[in-house]
């Protein structure tokens, strides 16, 4: 029996319990807050704070699993609703990010001791140094998910980056995590007794890591059921154009900024993400586009039905899950080599690969889109049949595969 642990629960790790849960190998899940919609509390917020606790919402089938350990992600996600911004900030502040995953960490080690089915733990990368220790120490399988690039790989690339764009610096966030917080990622590498990667960028990264022996499996994550109408090619309109990420340049949205102003008449620009600067993209940038600073999911996925084509032109990327929800939606996506884009993407055909930091081809490839419809029209229904092939089902199968391989 395992045992998972993810402070938030992104979309990978629910798919991960989930096909655990339908194996019966699931013991435990821990998280940090399982939101019930419709109860006393759901009822007593509103609007867009309401919206973003009930992405912590969980399946029937995965509530008898869940355990939680909620105070310290509620107060985070409270204080940045109310502007408490201070406490959430860096690795240091009491409600932070790294904060949260390293809580949750720590009460799970705690737990272990006292769980004799458990043979194995699943956990993720920056959350899973004290669980792995304890692990180890009680016998037990380490599992261990690494959805990002190696920082190393990523600290390469952002500083090339502020070296080239210093005006963007403030947007690359993994040029102030401290040497404490990059030297745990290596030891929970170097615990691990198998390695996850969901692409080959992902995995190549991994290369860098000093003291790793495990072996790295790539399991790929999946895209959501294609939409159910037809496809326009826009006729006579503007090529409708969509980012999606944190408006940071490790994103490679500077690029796509610089590519969007050549093409304004042509074009129309929508930006989904929150700010991670409050100076850059500067407020005149953003008023000049459309810009949604968060949405849930089910409403991401309406919101990119609306458009031709995403720009993800990140540096860096373990994957990009909306790669692949996007061409589900029937979008032509336009990525870098650095994302999962080479696994799922023929170039030309059902979408394009460009250089990192390459505007001039972010340009040209949104320009053929623009002068021929026709294209247009096959690239969308093409990416929209490939991801029709990307099943989460598969990536279910595939982490069941692995897990009993490990625990038997």
């Amino acid at each position: 029996m395992i045992l998972l642990s993810h402070p938030t629960a992104n979309q990978n790790v629910r798919q991960a319990a989930q096909a655990l849960a339908e194996a019966d190998l699931l013991e435990e899940f821990w998280t940090c807050v399982n939101w019930k919609r419709d109860s006393f509390l759901d009822r007593f917020f509103s609007g867009r704070a309401r919206k973003e606790l009930r992405r912590r919402s969980f399946s029937e089938d995965l509530q008898p699993f869940i355990r939680t350990f909620p105070w310290r992600e509620m107060g985070r996600l409270v204080s940045e609703q109310i502007g408490l911004t201070p406490l959430t900030q860096g690795e240091t502040g009491f409600l932070s990010v790294d904060a949260v995953y390293r809580s949750l960490d720590r009460r799970v080690a705690r737990h272990l001791p006292s769980s004799r089915k458990i043979k194995a733990i699943y956990a993720y990368d920056g959350g899973a140094l004290d669980t792995f220790r304890a692990a180890k120490n009680l016998g037990m399988k380490c599992i261990y998910e690494h959805p990002i690039a190696y920082w190393r790989k990523i600290q390469e690339y952002q500083r090339e980056e502020a070296q080239l764009h210093p005006e963007w610096a403030p947007t690359l966030g993994a040029l102030g995590d401290s040497e404490e917080k990059l030297l745990r990622k290596d030891a929970e590498l170097a615990l691990a007794d198998v390695v996850i990667a969901p692409s080959t960028f992902a995995k190549e990264s991994l290369s860098l890591a000093p003291n790793f022996k495990a072996c790295v499996r790539i399991i790929p994550y999946g895209a959501p059921p294609a939409i159910d109408r037809a496809i326009a090619d826009g006729g006579s309109e503007k090529l409708r154009v969509l980012f999606v990420g944190a408006l940071s340049q490790a994103k490679g949205l500077g690029y796509l900024l610089q590519a969007a102003a050549h093409l304004e008449r042509g074009i129309e620009l929508t930006l989904i993400g929150k700010r991670v600067s409050p100076v850059i993209p500067s407020q005149a940038v953003l008023d000049r586009h459309k810009w949604i600073p968060s949405l849930p999911h089910d409403e991401l996925l309406a919101e990119m039905s609306r458009h031709d084509v995403l720009v993800l032109p990140s540096l860096h990327e373990g994957f990009g899950l909306v790669i692949p929800e996007a061409m589900a939606q029937g979008l032509v996506v336009i990525t870098t080599p650095h994302t999962a884009g080479p696994d799922i993407i023929t170039d030309g055909a059902n979408g394009f690969i460009v250089s990192i930091r390459s505007a001039e081809a972010i340009e040209e490839k949104l320009n053929y889109l623009m002068t021929d419809r026709k294209l247009l029209s096959e690239m969308k229904l093409a990416a929209q049949g490939k991801a029709a092939s990307l099943r989460w089902e598969t990536y279910r199968q595939q982490v069941v595969l692995m897990a009993r391989a490990l625990i038997q």
